[in-house]
C-alpha cells in the first residue's frame, strides 16, 4: 500500500479550472421560466368592462353658447371682442354662470398656442363657476380612396 502527498504531474484533479459551469444556471432559468409561464395566466384576472364607443358629435352652436379664442401670442378673444386681463374674463364668465340653463363655454386654441395659455382661461372658467367646458378641434383628415 502506497501513500502519495504531492502532486504528480500525470493528474489532472489539482488544476484550477477557469471555466463557470453553466448548466444548474440553465436549469434554473428554465424553471423558473415554466413556472412564470404557468402562474401569470392564474394571477391575472381581467375585470369585465365595457367600453364606450367612438363617436363624433357635432358641435351644436347656439347663441348662448360662449366661444373663447386664444391665439398664437396668449391673447384672448371672447367671440370677436378681445380681454383685456385675466380678472375681466373672469367677471364675465361670472356674470354668464349665472344663467339657467348655464351656457356651454368653448376653448379654441391656436395650434400653437402654449398649454399655460389655455390652462389660465380653463382655470378662469372654474373661478367662475362654469361646469360645461369643450375644446374645438379640427377633425382628422379623411383618406380618400
Amino acid at each position: 500500500m502506497s501513500l502519495s502527498i504531492g502532486p504528480r504531474p500525470e493528474d489532472d484533479e489539482n488544476e484550477v479550472l477557469s471555466t463557470i459551469n453553466t448548466t444548474p444556471l440553465v436549469d434554473v432559468m428554465l424553471v423558473l421560466l415554466i413556472i412564470f409561464l404557468i402562474t401569470i395566466p392564474v394571477v391575472t384576472h381581467t375585470v369585465p368592462v365595457k367600453l364606450p364607443q367612438e363617436r363624433n358629435v357635432p358641435t351644436q352652436t347656439r347663441p348662448d353658447n360662449i366661444l373663447l379664442s386664444i391665439t398664437e401670442n396668449g391673447d384672448v378673444f371672447w367671440n370677436q371682442t378681445p380681454m383685456t386681463s385675466h380678472r375681466d374674463l373672469v367677471e364675465r364668465l361670472k356674470k354668464e354662470s349665472v344663467k339657467d340653463p348655464q351656457p356651454e363655454v368653448h376653448v379654441r386654441g391656436d395650434q400653437k398656442t402654449r398649454y399655460e395659455s389655455i390652462g389660465k382661461v380653463v382655470v378662469a372658467c372654474q373661478q367662475a363657476g362654469i361646469t360645461k367646458v369643450g375644446f374645438i378641434t379640427e377633425p382628422p383628415a379623411r383618406n380618400s380612396p
